[in-house]
């Protein structure tokens, strides 16, 4: 048994304390006893299956920080840095992330059922089979790609292609990017390198077929969508 202390990220103050087995056991024991651990120090930190529903960790700092299975469901996360944090299969329903920082963070296979993203940093995070029924997603940041828009900014498709992996498509400011094992960009760079595959390649047809259905999306669900819709209508009348 040692002494574990969670620390504040802005003054090294102790928020919590407790003699257990790991750093995981204190985080655990703390919010079982409702400690406000906003701003806490948890960089790096163990917490793999750690129970951490409804967990008060507003503005934490968890860079880096292993949370595969974790739970942290109606947890709140507002404005915390989860840069890089390994969050593979945790469950995230109900979460409020507003404001969070999530930039490379590995979200495959997270339930994120209803929980709250808007604003948001998501650049170079992994969301594949990631589950986002019900997720705010409004203003959620890509980076260089720009903010999510529209009522439903995220599909995906899959497992599909050469690499029987998800094919992602978000709905941002600037226009569809894609995602697709290493090659993030336009929907137009991504169509360009498919069509350097020959014409019968069973994969380009794949592939040209989830493009048709994003493109039908993007048409349905970007804002002012519908306008362009309508005036289609009209000329086609």
């Amino acid at each position: 048994m040692a002494l574990f202390q969670i620390k504040s990220r802005f003054d090294a103050r102790a928020l919590f304390e407790l003699e257990c087995g790991s750093l995981k056991l204190c985080v655990e024991a703390a919010i079982a006893k409702r400690a406000d651990l906003g701003g806490a120090y948890l960089r790096g930190a163990d917490l793999g299956g750690a129970d951490l529903g409804g967990a008060d960790l507003r503005g934490a700092y968890l860079r880096g920080a292993y949370l595969r299975g974790a739970y942290l469901g109606g947890a709140y996360l507002g404005g915390a840095g989860l840069g890089g944090a390994y969050l593979r299969g945790a469950y995230l329903g109900g979460a409020d992330l507003r404001g969070a920082y999530l930039g490379g963070a590995d979200l495959r296979g997270a339930y994120l059922g209803g929980a709250d993203l808007r604003g948001a940093y998501l650049g170079g995070a992994d969301l594949r089979a990631a589950d986002l029924r019900g997720a705010y997603l409004g203003g959620a940041d890509l980076g260089e790609y720009g903010k999510l828009v529209g009522e439903r900014p995220v599909l995906q498709i899959g497992p599909i292609g050469s690499r029987s992996d998800y094919l992602i498509a978000f709905l941002t400011e600037k226009g569809v990017v894609i995602r697709a094992g290493c090659f993030v960009g336009p929907l137009d760079q991504f169509w360009a390198r498919v069509c350097q595959k020959a014409p019968d390649d069973p994969h380009r047809r794949e592939y040209g077929a989830a493009v048709v259905l994003i493109r039908t999306h993007a048409e349905l669900w970007m804002p002012g969508a519908e306008v362009v819709a309508s005036k289609r209508l009209a000329a086609a009348e």
